[in-house]
């Protein structure tokens, strides 16, 4: 098979398709990638240079000559589609890898579109491109199919092989082709009716997720507002064994996923002349939390006599997720961003990230915590790493503002928690 984007999506695909003994090889445009890849180095969480080596050993092959698209039966692009200034679709990468895969499509072939995108992207916005370009029809000279990515950073637990996997073909034969090559390396494969299904169920997924997170945000506002520990009401509503599915407030909506999707949703719905009101609500209030928690610092600063004018504070957990390097939309940065725009000085206190840029500004990086608590006038938690032990931070911080609610248990005086 070939795979088309070596990213976190891609590059785990090809490990977890090597594994099962499919000869694999991978393209991507980032030529500095694939020299990393063929060195042996991993740029992402979840494959280590260890699985790498055994993948190197085992067939795979890492390339930046676009011609690799046509050495294999299988096509799967897991290109990023983020969203553009406007905050729209932005498939310019998808448009290329297709048109790359186009120029190289041969009778028999299978493509599979992995990136997430609206309902009607592959037979809208691929297959037009397949067909044209190839001169092939669709369903008659090769198979088409459309499979969401459910790759979660960091989860041991829930991996490629044991999450089941969604496939929907342009036909049904194209889904029944599309299900045998997955079959080969995932435990489950569930068929969707077509396409559009399998493209929407990505969508509700990831908008069900940001809804609750939303819900869940303004809950913590209102229960501030009202003296309420939310972190209690949390843990209290989660005993309910049926009926309640626990979600946590936070700083705001990080990753590639959670933040893009339901905005790809809405953007569909806009077009059908629809108004979906419940995502555009989740998105001001999950939009408006980097805003809040600044807000809630500068409370807390000013209980010491202090502004955040002048003010140095740093922010511990840099990431979007806990115990992983990925810092793609992370809410630190907007947080950062609106202290800058205070008069803050900021830095950063990351174990999993060694640089970190804001609007093309370097952000210091404090190499050990304890110093950076002592010498800042505040720190804000914005990451529940594992190596943040919450008595050092209520110990060793002269003021603290955590966003996640690992210190819920010990807020008091210097230690405020969301």
């Amino acid at each position: 098979m070939a795979v088309c984007g070596l990213g976190y999506v891609g590059l785990a695909l090809a490990r977890d398709a090597t594994a099962a003994g499919l000869t694999v090889v991978g393209y991507d445009i980032d030529e500095s990638v694939v020299a990393d890849l063929i060195a042996g180095r991993s740029h992402i969480d979840d494959v280590l240079d260890e699985d790498l080596a055994m993948m190197l050993a085992t067939g795979f092959t890492p390339s930046a000559d676009p011609a690799a698209l046509g050495l294999a039966p299988v096509v799967v692009v897991c290109v990023p589609t983020p969203l553009d200034r406007s905050g729209g679709p932005d498939l310019g990468a998808v448009y290329g890898a297709i048109t790359g895969v186009a120029n190289r499509l041969l009778p028999g072939m299978l493509v599979v579109l992995e990136s997430t995108s609206y309902p009607g992207t592959t037979e809208e916005v691929v297959l037009p491109i397949l067909e044209r370009v190839s001169g092939l029809k669709a369903g008659v000279d090769f198979n088409l199919a459309f499979s969401p990515e459910r790759i979660d950073p960091g989860n041991a637990v829930h991996t490629m092989s044991t999450t089941p996997k969604i496939v929907g073909g342009f036909t049904p034969a194209c889904t029944e082709r599309a299900e045998e090559f997955y079959g080969r390396f995932t435990d489950t494969v569930v068929r969707a009716r077509g396409t559009r299904e399998a493209e929407m169920a990505k969508l509700l997924e990831n908008t069900y997720r940001y809804v609750n997170i939303g819900l869940v945000n303004e809950m913590a506002m209102l229960c501030h507002r009202l003296g309420i520990d939310i972190w209690d009401v949390i843990e209290c509503a989660g005993t309910k064994p049926f009926g309640f599915q626990a979600f946590q407030p936070g700083p705001g909506v990080g990753g590639h996923c959670i933040p893009v999707d339901p905005l790809y949703l809405a953007y569909k719905a806009r077009e059908a002349g629809f108004v979906s009101k419940l995502i555009d609500a989740a998105d001001q209030v999950n939009a408006n939390m980097p805003r809040y928690v600044v807000h809630r610092a500068a409370d807390l600063l000013q209980t010491q006599g202090r502004e955040l004018a002048g003010s140095e504070l740093v922010l511990l957990g840099v990431t979007y997720k806990a115990d992983i390097r990925d810092l793609r939309m992370s809410p630190a940065y907007a947080v950062a961003r609106e202290l800058r725009g205070y008069g803050a000085s900021v830095s950063f206190h990351d174990p999993f990230v060694d640089e970190w840029t804001v609007d093309r500004r370097k952000v210091p990086r404090h190499e050990d915590l304890s110093t950076a608590l002592r010498q800042a006038d505040m720190a804000i938690l914005l990451q529940k790493h594992t190596a943040y032990e919450p008595e050092q931070l209520a110990a060793e911080a002269s003021l603290l503002f955590d966003a996640r609610g690992l210190l819920a248990d010990l807020s008091k005086g210097h230690v405020e928690v969301l």
